[in-house]
């Protein structure tokens, strides 16, 4: 949830869609996603398909990756999800991939 929100955060805020879903797939002991589903719902300005290939070059989707990138082992963290989960304090919410997918795409 947290890595497919970042990703689709940071597209949209980057330009290359006004709306994103992104689905990730997993299968145990396969670190990286089997699959990575992009949907721009008809609104973005390159193709689904190159969005996913962008997705695969700049973001690290495996377990570690995210744990890393999102900080998923801050332990004050899970004490706020009852809260929200959309807050600007969480690494899922930072749009800090905006400048590399705009650059690699000429935007």
């Amino acid at each position: 949830v947290f890595g497919a929100r970042y990703v689709a955060k940071n597209i949209v805020a980057a330009g290359l869609a006004k709306k994103c879903s992104i689905q990730i797939a997993y299968a145990i002991g396969i670190a990286r996603p089997i699959s990575i589903y992009v949907n721009t719902f008809g609104t973005g300005i390159i193709s689904n398909n190159k969005l996913n290939v962008l997705i695969k070059e700049y973001f690290d989707l495996s377990p570690r990756g995210m744990i890393e990138k999102l900080d998923l082992l801050r332990g004050d963290i899970y004490k706020k999800f009852p809260k929200s989960l959309f807050l600007d304090d969480y690494a899922w919410e930072k749009t800090d991939m905006v400048e590399a997918l705009r650059q690699a795409t000429a935007v």
